[in-house]
């Protein structure tokens, strides 16, 4: 996920700087108060973090405890589904499990995975990882729950084609507050998802995939240095992005199928080469991190501060709690909702507990000079260092050319983030606009605009603004999904008994009168 990551400025003159100087200048106090509202700051003794996170990290505690603990009982019924053992061709949707499973991968295994870690490791040392990975297993339980409700009630056109996600469930799970209200909310979270699709989760993917490819060519005063390499660069992303994304949910989900598994491959391989490098330094890394959990001296609010920055940076990276992966859940072949909620569980295990784990040790593995001069940085009050760095310096400890690979990774996460969010802010478009042929076509239009956009300009003020509305998501989405737990629970429930029983059909349940509203007990 993008949040937090620093964007490569415009240039400094010309038309193209005007520009980017002029937006920016207009959207800073909008930017401003937008993220002070958001991000509005909870504080414990003396530190302080956004109230967003806690919102996110309760639900996952509760959501955990009120289905038992569903992440580590059900993860063998998580494995079976996605190979498909109770599904057909026949099934209602679009696309099979592994294909959901990895669009929705596609949208959260990102930048946030290298530079978001190496943030993290300088603001709380080591021991963040440890309250990252626990992050990460209370947010599968949280994916549990809203990606099942994304398929509960999600409507299959005519056509074959699927709307679902939270734009389905939170109207049923707020009609209780009456049908203009259900309306209000519902709209709220569409505008967010679509102002971050078309601008945070496009502009910032096309910006950082360019920057990275700039860095790995020579710098400005390399191959891509010029203004109009950018541009070039910016029409051949849009191009690769639009053979993509025209082809609807089933050409995302056939391309990130094959992109997914093979970019974590290439990150896991380089940071397993960086950790065999080092193997004689395991003991001590997993010393530091448990010691710098529980133990973490010089860092500011001790343990609750470490333990915060764990916690923060796992909820910006797997999204956990936003609503976004529901969306791309809802388009599965199934007859039975929750099990796709099963599935929607690996997702914070391969993003956050794996992916982020695996940059974790190897930044600490390493002991690239970079690391400690982070954290002097943070702790001298000089802000955090760009984490992209740590991890690439992290890399560069074991050969000097590894951060070429960390700009390949770097590209294929940003890619596979892009033309995921396309789909999200479609969906979010179908529902402020209406579906049809010429509206999805002109909303297509509108963000490969943008990608190409977001390689020449940086309007960081629109995409840290676009940052604040996403986040604005899980506060809507978290209460709907409070309101509906007692339909996941009989969801739940119905499915192990008959997996249990070895009565698990692919039929589905029979239609019943469920009060889909009902409290939450």
């Amino acid at each position: 996920m993008a949040a937090s990551i620093p964007v490569p400025l415009a240039p400094d003159s010309g038309i193209l700087g005007t520009i980017d100087t002029s937006v920016n200048g207009f959207m800073e106090p909008i930017a401003t108060a937008f993220n002070d509202i958001v991000f509005f700051p909870l504080t414990i003794g003396d530190f302080s973090f956004p109230i967003v996170v806690a919102w996110l990290i309760i639900a996952g505690v509760v959501i955990t405890c009120y289905f038992g603990f569903i992440q580590f009982r059900g993860l063998r019924v998580s494995a079976e589904v996605v190979r498909g053992k109770f599904s057909t061709k026949e099934d209602p949707g679009e696309v099979p499990h592994f294909q959901a499973l990895t669009s929705a991968l596609s949208g959260t295994v990102g930048l946030g995975n290298i530079a978001g870690v190496g943030a993290a490791m300088a603001l709380g040392g080591p021991g963040a990882t440890f309250w990252m990975i626990l992050a990460g297993l209370l947010g599968m339980a949280t994916k549990f729950a809203e990606c099942t409700l994304g398929v509960k009630y999600r409507e299959v056109h005519e056509d074959g084609t699927v709307s679902g996600g939270p734009f389905k469930y939170l109207p049923v799970a707020f009609q209780r507050f009456g049908s203009l209200p259900a309306k209000v909310l519902t709209g709220v979270f569409a505008v967010a998802i679509l102002l971050f699709g078309v601008a945070g989760g496009n502009m910032f993917q096309a910006n950082q995939t360019f920057a990275q490819v700039r860095n790995a060519t020579g710098g400005e005063d390399g191959l891509m240095g010029s203004d109009g390499a950018a541009l070039l660069f910016g029409l051949i992303l849009a191009v690769l992005v639009a053979v993509v994304i025209l082809g609807g949910i089933k050409s995302i989900g056939a391309t990130t199928s094959k992109l997914v598994p093979a970019m974590a491959a290439i990150y896991i391989l380089a940071c397993g080469a960086v950790i065999a490098v080092n193997l004689e330094n395991v003991p001590a890394a997993f010393g530091a991190i448990i010691e710098g959990a529980f133990r973490p001296e010089g860092f500011a609010g001790g343990i609750l501060g470490v333990m915060i920055v764990g916690f923060q940076r796992a909820s910006f990276s797997n999204e956990a709690g936003v609503g976004s992966a529901a969306i791309a859940h809802s388009a599965v072949k199934t007859r039975r909702p929750v099990s796709e909620g099963f599935v929607a569980m690996f997702e914070p295990l391969v993003d956050t507990v794996l992916i982020c784990t695996m940059t974790a040790l190897a930044i600490v593995m390493a002991g690239a000079p970079s690391l400690q001069a982070g954290i002097d940085q943070v702790q001298g009050g000089g802000g955090a260092p760009d984490g992209v760095i740590l991890t690439s310096d992290a890399f560069a400890t074991v050969l000097p050319w590894f951060p070429i690979v960390l700009a390949v990774a770097v590209a294929l996460f940003a890619y596979s983030t892009l033309i995921t969010w396309s789909y999200y802010g479609l969906k979010a478009w179908e529902y402020v606009f209406g579906r049809g042929r010429k509206r999805e076509i002109a909303y297509k239009v509108i963000f490969l605009t943008f990608t190409v956009a977001g390689c020449i300009l940086s309007f960081s003020q629109v995409i840290s603004f676009t940052d604040a509305a996403l986040f604005i998501c899980a506060f809507v989405n978290l209460l709907g999904v409070y309101l509906l737990l007692p339909v996941i629970k009989r969801e739940m429930k119905a499915y192990l008994a008959d997996r249990k029983s070895g009565k698990l059909d692919i039929l589905g349940i029979d239609d019943e009168d469920i009060e889909d509203a009902a409290p939450v007990r």
